[in-house]
């Protein structure tokens, strides 16, 4: 599973990364998990508002900070 976390590096991204890696341990995941900071990168997908969360390709959730029983549901799916 790769996980990529959209953002430019502010607070709420960094919150979003460590809310992913939290869900990611307690569900025994080993992802991958890649911080991406490229606005082109990010626009790529059609995020234009950031933080989010783009599992195995797909844009999951932008624009907020999930907590982490939200992104174990979203994982799970």
């Amino acid at each position: 599973m790769k996980i990529e976390v959209l953002g430019s590096g502010c607070a709420n991204c960094k919150k979003l990364e460590e809310n992913t890696r939290t869900a990611c341990k307690e569900l025994g995941l080993t992802a991958k998990i890649i911080k991406v900071q490229d606005f082109k990168k990010i626009a790529s997908y059609g995020v234009m508002a950031t933080p989010a969360l783009v599992v195995d390709g797909e844009v999951k959730i932008y624009g907020r900070v999930p907590d982490v029983k939200e992104i174990k549901e979203l994982l799970k799916g």
